[in-house]
């Protein structure tokens, strides 16, 4: 289990790291996987599962000139880089996230480059017309359940078992 001074480190870190990444490959279009999971546990066999089928669906996606991955405490992290404007490298990742059976545990970010904004920041999936990521439970935005607490963490824990169950089936046939 981790402590919420461990999660805002790692946060900070993570943000320190894409910052300098962006610095390194100025014109490419960075891509920050994480992996999704409520609660003080972010590291466990479900989000390996996760992030293992994360990576192989970005792999899979686009041609990489540059990747990293950290397998922390805090949570799996994974760095791209890629030849594709960050407008349609976000709307690939989106793709992944809808489609993939795990996707909805996956957080994938495109962040654009400094060079066009002063700052590394995440592209939304708005500014590409796409609609916010709906909650796990219900048609919801997921950013509206999160805030009114709509669901019991054991509702929530129990969709991701079977989500992560399910999707091993579907991946191993």
């Amino acid at each position: 289990m981790i402590t919420l001074d461990q999660l805002l480190a790692s946060r900070d870190a993570r943000v320190e790291h894409q910052r300098k990444l962006a610095e390194d490959f100025p014109r490419a279009s960075l891509i920050c996987f994480t992996v999704m999971l409520p609660g003080p546990v972010k590291r466990d066999a479900r989000s390996l599962t996760v992030a293992r089928a994360g990576v192989e669906a970005i792999r899979a996606a686009f041609h990489i000139l540059y990747e990293e991955e950290r397998d922390l405490e805090t949570g799996f992290e994974a760095y791209f880089v890629v030849d594709v404007p960050v407008p349609e490298a976000k709307r690939i990742c989106c793709g992944i996230e809808d489609s993939h059976p795990l996707g909805r545990l996956m957080d994938i970010d495109v962040l654009r480059s400094p060079i066009e904004s002063g700052m590394t920041c995440p592209v939304s999936r708005t500014e590409i017309g796409l609609p916010e990521r709906s909650c796990l439970l219900c048609e919801k935005p997921a950013r509206e359940c999160m805030r009114a607490h709509n669901h019991s963490p054991q509702e929530i824990q129990d969709t991701i078992d079977r989500m992560v169950q399910d999707a091993k089936e579907l991946l191993r046939d």
